[in-house]
């Protein structure tokens, strides 16, 4: 009996799903190390966004499991895996545009609060204690992500550049030890995206994050990811390196096309 411990601080074992007659994903592996950056890749249907929503629990495997630092996930709801520091953005974002920029980052941070109620209601010290610490961690996020300047300006004001880069804030006050984005360069001009980049690595490094990452821009993919999934019609075709993939027939033919980035 193997009782080697399980290293992997995600791993999805198996995953199947299916929506009526179509399976969607189907026998699915993956295992997710500390502070590894990787990305999920493949054409349009492919069942990139469904492998999120399979980690997240909006859906569950049809068979299956995934584990995160040991503990299963499958059949939870999705605010107590992001309880548990699972975070992830969308690849429509969904922000609150009616409320401000710092409110949007301080609703996250309340999955964290400790005061009671009643505390909160009459406003004792340990409630201005973590109100403080609260405000403290807004400020920091916002700076790391360039946003300090339009705290008090509604999300929906924003331009699209820096309302991707508040959807990845929002999800980082929620202390996630893994962050999934989908799609973060979707939308953004060649300066932007170099940026974002940048920004991934950066905040990978600071809040000592995995992400898995699903992007269409082969220049973020092949710039910053270490190990690349590729999947086609629900099914993983290849697993690799950047320059594995890059070179891999079944990834051209499927995805990439004839000329290899």
């Amino acid at each position: 009996m193997n009782t080697t411990p399980d290293t992997a601080l995600l791993r999805a074992d198996v995953c199947s799903i299916s929506f009526g007659g179509l399976k969607a994903v189907d026998c699915f592996k993956l295992a997710l190390h500390s502070g590894e950056l990787v990305g999920l890749i493949g054409p349009n249907g492919a069942g990139k966004t469904t492998v999120f929503n399979l980690i997240t629990g909006v859906y569950r495997p049809t068979s299956g499991e995934i584990r995160f630092n040991g503990e299963r996930l499958s059949g939870r709801k999705p605010y107590l895996i992001t309880a548990r520091g699972v975070a992830r953005t969308f690849q429509n974002i969904r922000l609150f545009g009616n409320l401000s920029v710092e409110d949007n980052v301080k609703i996250a941070c309340h999955l964290h609060y400790r005061t009671s109620l009643f505390g909160s209601i009459w406003k004792g010290k340990s409630y201005r204690r973590e109100e403080e610490a609260q405000h403290a961690k807004i400020h920091d996020l916002l700076e790391v992500f360039g946003l300090s300047s339009v705290a008090r300006e509604s999300a929906a004001s924003l331009p699209y550049g820096q309302q991707r880069r508040l959807e990845i804030a929002r999800a980082l006050a929620t202390e996630p030890k893994l962050l999934l984005l989908d799609e973060p360069a979707a939308g953004a001009n060649p300066q932007e995206t170099q940026e974002l980049m940048a920004l991934i690595r950066r905040i990978r490094d600071r809040f000592q994050l995995t992400i898995l990452l699903i992007e269409h821009d082969m220049r973020v993919v092949m710039g910053i990811c270490e190990r690349i999934l590729v999947l086609d019609y629900g099914v993983t075709i290849a697993e690799g390196k950047p320059e594995e993939i890059r070179k891999n027939p079944k990834v051209i033919e499927a995805y990439l096309g004839e000329e290899p980035v």
